[in-house]
């Protein structure tokens, strides 16, 4: 017989809005319960019963009442007081119906330093918790006074040796700390009261702010979720998964979006354990293959301009779509359409990348696991003759169409121009597409990608750009068919921003890209001039021969390097207001994608853009 499924919660902390927008998006997104954050009842209007209908209304429970700060103390009045509190809030807990109260490790100057005294504050709470039927996890803050680990605050659990008190887990206290959850088998599994999970990135700061602003959903950070949980569950842990993250970002993100986020991060997270997490499986992340093409929408103006660059790289009109005023323009592997039919009043002459298609070794499953995750299906019309497609909408709004490129695939939608795609520029394929996210969808779209799609997360990097840091992280197939890079401003941007608005771009790859790079030339195409003094730093730097030298300061080549190879690329001007298409020859093992060049390539454009009056 399988096991029931492991119960799902989400804390009313890590979403906007009031505690109905919150109630209401834990329950659309699929939530069992919530942890309720305390700051969310005082400002409701609801009574604690009526909190505990509205609830069940909704198909939740309140699994968790949280948080009671600083319990102990070494003043026996300030004690005494601490107590009568608590009484009071067991009596919120019993109208609620919440059975479970998370206690905080105190971060008072007069918390208890003995575990001994400690252990008997904390004995003497849980005795009248457990009088009303009510127990305490109790939780080792990351910043506490005296217990910061949670292998102290399991110390003073068991020195208390109550039944109603036992310990609640939290990854980023835990894991914040270096601690080893494989201790966590030492501890009774009666005694493992309640599970919190969140991630966070890699960040060198003080863990009070590290906690208090950067936590994110599981899968999003840099945390080793997975072998975490795995410890909890086989130390015996039988209660909810329940998210308890604090993000500057959530805090002010429609809350729909971010509960969905959230149930997707738990169901990534239990797909990794997928013995112990219980019977919700997931389809099976079919493989992406490779890019079958880069959809960009344009209109009367943009789309001629876009055209014209198409064709000085080579690219050739090879079909119109038999239903849509979309073009087919190829060479060799390479495809990109030019989408006519979007219709953007507020935005005349913008072209922006509108889909993608990605390969899949079986569309129908990749389709399937987008919906079980969450992701919007996109409704398409079809005419006769057409291919049946599925698209998806990714965070940022971008469509997302799961393909096969074969005579009954999606090419079949497209009737010849009778002009035949050939070698061109020496473009053989779409190497990656860059996307601009919007500022509240970064993490969320890091999560969808490799979640929805089965991609691998690269590192973050920022980078100095000329109007602000940018934020890049790559996401890639394993092997490599696929990659996206995903880029976001590390701060809301003010009025003043003459740099391009969330700018994007579809990278091609060349074998030979200075030879490449001679046919644009000969061909006219606005290739953004990079300067000399670039090419005077790569001389200086590097060991570079002198005919790339020469190549590079002749062609605006912009060249990385790294232990494993070389990355040459070169962009063109921006067009269409927003996007930009850059060609690049990937040497040796180079994995990257010339991030650092980001700053010289945007200037460049920015200066490109100046003395055309764009």
């Amino acid at each position: 017989m399988s096991p029931a499924p492991r119960r799902r919660a989400i804390a009313t902390v890590c979403l906007s809005g009031t505690l109905e927008d919150k109630l209401d998006a834990a329950a659309a997104a699929g939530f069992d319960g919530i942890e309720l954050f305390e700051p969310d009842l005082l400002a409701s209007a609801w009574s604690p019963a009526e909190v505990a209908a509205q609830c069940a209304g909704r198909g939740l429970t309140v699994d968790l009442y949280q948080p009671f700060r600083d319990l102990d103390s070494t003043d026996d009045e300030r004690f005494a007081r601490n107590l009568r509190r608590a009484e009071h809030k067991f009596d919120v807990m019993t109208a609620l119906g919440a059975d479970t109260v998370l206690v905080c490790s105190s971060v008072a100057p007069d918390g208890v330093a003995d575990p001994d005294r400690l252990a008997e504050q904390l004995a003497e709470l849980g005795g009248r918790a457990g009088r009303r039927g009510l127990r305490i996890a109790y939780e080792a803050l990351a910043w506490g006074t005296h217990v910061s680990t949670w292998e102290a605050s399991w110390d003073v659990v068991r020195r208390a040796d109550v039944p109603a008190v036992g310990l609640c887990l939290d990854s980023f206290h835990v894991l914040s700390r270096g601690g080893d959850p494989a201790g966590f088998a030492a501890v009774p599994a009666e005694k493992l009261f309640f599970l919190q999970l969140a991630d966070a990135p890699a960040l060198h700061m003080d863990v009070l702010q590290w906690s208090r602003h950067h936590r994110l959903f599981p899968g999003q950070g840099s945390f080793d979720l997975p072998s975490f949980l795995g410890h909890v569950l086989l130390a015996g842990y039988a209660g909810p998964l329940s998210l308890e993250v604090f993000n500057d970002v959530y805090r002010q993100a429609d809350p729909m979006r971010a509960a969905v986020d959230g149930m997707r991060s738990l169901q990534w997270l239990e797909e990794a354990l997928p013995a112990a997490a219980g019977p919700r499986p997931l389809p099976q992340a079919p493989e992406l293959t490779g890019h079958s093409f880069a959809e960009l929408a344009v209109d009367g103006v943009s789309g001629p301009q876009v055209a014209g660059v198409l064709a000085q790289l080579g690219f050739t009109h090879t079909g119109q779509h038999r239903s849509k005023p979309v073009q087919l323009w190829e060479q060799d592997a390479a495809r990109v359409l030019l989408n006519a039919s979007v219709v953007r009043p507020d935005g005349a002459g913008v072209a922006a990348v509108a889909a993608l298609g990605l390969e899949s070794a079986d569309p129908p499953r990749s389709a399937a696991r987008s919906i079980a995750l969450g992701a919007p299906v996109l409704p398409r019309a079809r005419g006769a003759a057409e291919a049946e497609l599925s698209a998806i909408a990714a965070p940022d709004g971008t469509q997302v169409f799961f393909t096969r490129t074969g005579p009954e695939g999606w090419p079949a939608d497209f009737l010849p121009t009778g002009n035949a795609a050939g070698s061109g520029a020496g473009l053989r394929r779409i190497d990656h597409i860059g996307l601009t996210q919007p500022f509240d969808s970064f993490d969320e779209a890091a999560l969808f990608y490799r979640a929805v799609l089965g991609l691998e997360l690269r590192d973050v990097t920022e980078v100095a750009a000329p109007f602000g840091l940018v934020r890049t992280r790559a996401v890639t197939g394993s092997h490599r068919g696929v990659r996206l890079t995903l880029s976001v401003p590390t701060l809301r941007r003010g009025g003043w921003s003459p740099g391009v608005p969330a700018p994007q771009y579809v990278a091609f790859l060349t074998d030979d890209l200075v030879a490449t790079a001679v046919a644009l030339r000969e061909a006219g195409a606005p290739l953004a001039p990079v300067p000399a003094n670039y090419a005077d730093d790569l001389e200086a730097r590097l060991d570079l021969p002198p005919d790339l030298l020469a190549a590079v300061r002749e062609h605006g080549l912009m060249y990385e390097e790294d232990a494993t190879g070389g990355y040459l690329h070169l962009a063109t001007q921006v067009l269409g207001d927003r996007v930009f298409l850059e060609v690049v020859q990937r040497i040796g093992g180079y994995d990257g994608y010339g991030t650092g060049d980001t700053p010289v390539r945007m200037a460049a454009q920015r200066r490109a853009r100046t003395a055309t009056g764009v």
